[in-house]
């Protein structure tokens, strides 16, 4: 199914049912091979259009994460069943080895900080999650990161959605924006410093097994 086709048939949709399609999407497009094929962004814009308050954003931004979120669980257990080996399948070869070089290296520098950085940058967000299974990252060291990244990456196409849909000129829009990026901003505080603290436990933890030895 074409872009166009995929967007006009969300359109088409009562509501309940397109935000029951934007959550589908949500979960496709984080996919890893099925990810490159759904335009998910395009379709929360497009959503967003149909958004005027804030329990609805609420509802739409739960969704449509827990959908992202999904999706990324999926490909990170295909990374950890197939291994390394994915890199060389045709899937990645026709739709681009850089994004999982590019998602490789960013692991490799960034450790678990990669995984919610490459959940925002569009080269490597269908990458990332397999990239990390087939590295044996833990559950407990990617949900964290992941379930952040997942979040703000798809609010951020709901507000602009709405920005564009209504205009900054309207009062109650302007407070549901300015709503999304404040909890955006406190849901990245927490997740970094949580981040930051399990960082420093563990080097503190390697020190002290340094001194030991």
């Amino acid at each position: 199914m074409a872009f166009a086709n995929v967007l006009d048939w969300l359109q088409s949709l009562p509501e309940p049912a397109m935000l029951a399609g934007a959550g589908v999407l949500a979960l496709g497009e984080s996919i890893i091979g099925v990810g490159f094929l759904l335009p998910g962004e395009a379709a929360l814009l497009i959503v967003a259009a149909t958004i005027d308050s804030v329990p609805e954003f609420l509802l739409m931004w739960a969704v449509v994460t827990l959908g992202a979120l999904a999706g990324n669980v999926i490909g990170f257990e295909l990374g950890r069943r197939v291994g390394p080996s994915l890199r060389d399948t045709k899937l990645i070869h026709k739709y681009g080895g850089d994004g999982w070089d590019r998602a490789s290296a960013l692991l490799q520098k960034r450790g678990r900080w990669a995984v919610f950085t490459g959940r925002l940058l569009p080269l490597v967000r269908s990458f990332m999650p397999a990239v990390a299974g087939a590295a044996h990252m833990s559950y407990r060291a990617f949900l964290p990161p992941v379930a952040v990244g997942a979040a703000c990456s798809t609010a951020l196409p709901l507000l602009v959605g709405i920005a564009a849909a209504a205009g900054l000129g309207n009062a109650s829009t302007l407070m549901l924006i300015i709503l999304g990026g404040v909890l955006l901003v406190v849901v990245a505080i927490i997740v970094i410093r949580r981040l930051r603290k399990n960082t420093r436990a563990k080097r503190s933890a390697v020190a002290t097994a340094g001194k030991q030895g």
